[in-house]
């Protein structure tokens, strides 16, 4: 049977009678566990978006990014050493940094742990899986609840139910939706992201629903909290920022970075020499200034959407 599904581009949300007099007073602030942020915002774990600059530029701005693990153990370390031992202006940010379901995947997550993290994102393409489901295992039995873990990516409810059961503390659900993302392409599977955050929050489990690619705005990620998203992670629209890792590339036509996908054959070479499924691709994007302005203009669009509905907080939306 042939079902209908929703892209963000087919859904727009009416407008509410509202008593708010200013955007100040929308509060944004979200959880993940007893972590405690100001913007429901997440900076993905990408070599060309989330290493040093970027985690601290988040915690200053109160979102989060994840450090991406296209890297060997010591150096990922080293970059959350690096965030800790150079506290921004609010403190120490929450550290959050990406392993994967094989290979060294539970000796890098204890060197970060061990080394201050505190969330741990399980980082795979395809998360609703039996190595995703030993991997949450391995991780609780070596963890306990003392570390908050957030796999993904899935697409359907099952696949969001399954994670929560097998011990997530939130779930990244979205699956080819990215920019940069050719999944839908190469393998011809996928669900438009807003669908599938609309079929996640059916759910009867109650952990965070992060709502992973594809979004291009903030009128985006107004429609994905009211969706039932409780945050969004981003990486296009963080590309090119000052914070994000690379070079800049000078040309005629202006400066640029790079942006490419973890699937992406630049990537597979570049971090293990070698390439597997290819399920990404690799660009350049014109370089945007401080990150920490994109944040603020995105800030003042979410907060411009829920007053538009009334919504004083993201629960109420």
């Amino acid at each position: 049977m042939i079902q209908e599904a929703l892209t963000y581009n087919d859904v727009l949300l009416v407008p509410q009678y509202s008593d708010i007099v200013s955007r100040k007073e929308v509060d944004l602030t979200s959880w993940l566990s007893d972590h405690q942020f100001r913007l429901p915002i997440i900076a993905s774990p990408m070599d060309t978006i989330s290493e040093t600059k970027m985690a601290k530029a988040m915690g200053e701005t109160g979102g989060l990014a994840v450090i991406h693990r296209y890297n060997s153990v010591e150096k990922q370390v080293k970059i959350v050493e690096s965030i800790i031992e150079d506290p921004c202006s609010y403190g120490i940010p929450t550290v959050a940094a990406a392993v994967g379901t094989s290979g060294d995947y539970l000796e890098r997550a204890a060197a970060l742990v061990g080394h201050g993290a505190k969330i741990l994102c399980v980082d795979v393409a395809h998360g609703h899986h039996v190595l995703m489901k030993l991997a949450l295992e391995k991780l609780r039995e070596l963890f306990g609840d003392t570390v908050h873990i957030m796999p993904g990516n899935v697409a359907t409810l099952e696949g969001y139910n399954d994670l929560v059961d097998w011990g997530a503390d939130s779930v990244r659900c979205n699956i080819g939706g990215g920019s940069i993302c050719s999944t839908r392409i190469q393998t011809g599977h996928g669900i438009p992201g807003l669908h599938t955050i609309i079929d996640c929050a059916r759910s009867d489990r109650n952990v965070p629903i992060i709502a992973d690619g594809g979004i291009r705005n903030s009128g985006d990620i107004v429609k994905a909290l009211a969706a039932g998203a409780d945050f969004v992670m981003l990486g296009s629209l963080l590309s090119g920022t000052d914070e994000t890792p690379g070079d800049v590339i000078n040309t005629r036509e202006g400066k640029f970075k790079a942006y490419r996908g973890m699937a992406s054959k630049d990537a597979q070479v570049e971090w293990r020499g070698r390439t597997a499924s290819l399920e990404g691709i690799a660009t350049t994007v014109a370089c945007k200034g401080p990150v920490n302005e994109i944040i603020l203009e995105l800030e003042r669009g979410i907060r411009s959407g829920l007053s538009y509905s009334g919504a004083r907080h993201i629960s109420e939306l």
